[in-house]
């Protein structure tokens, strides 16, 4: 599987706007987090996930979220090619990364928060945490 953009929309009318993502599932979803980096550390990286899907989305703000597909668990190439994609506010769609990749999450202002939906349970958790160095892929290109 490789990861994928879920688009959703927004409707406005003299109510006010509602944001939606309808072709989102939440079948396999067992927990979720809001995540609002500091302003002075505005990025959070590197975390794999041999196990987890996760799915981000964008409740105010914006992000740039980055991810790369682990060639080896141990010691991964450093030369990995690293894929981004921006989420905002107003998007409404869904960044879907499967099990497989590391990512990092970089806010693009402040107060920005980014809920992420995991399909793995709590307990298994440990078994699939994969963490690197914050420099370990140039994400400043």
């Amino acid at each position: 599987m490789i990861p994928k953009v879920i688009q959703g929309g927004n409707f406005s009318d003299h109510r006010g706007i509602i944001s939606y993502v309808n072709d989102f599932s939440f079948k396999d979803i067992e927990r979720f987090y809001i995540i609002s980096n500091s302003d002075e550390n505005p990025i959070r990286a590197w975390q794999g996930h041999k196990l987890d899907s996760k799915n981000f989305y964008c409740v105010s703000g914006s992000f740039k979220i980055h991810f790369v597909k682990i060639d080896n668990w141990e010691n991964p190439s450093k030369d990995l090619p690293v894929e981004t994609i921006i989420v905002s506010e107003f998007d409404s769609k869904i960044v879907h990364i499967p099990t497989g990749y590391a990512n990092a999450i970089q806010s693009l202002e402040t107060n920005s928060k980014l809920i992420s939906f995991s399909t793995l349970p709590l307990i298994n958790v440990k078994e699939d945490d994969a963490r690197y160095p914050s420099d370990y892929w140039n994400i400043n290109e």
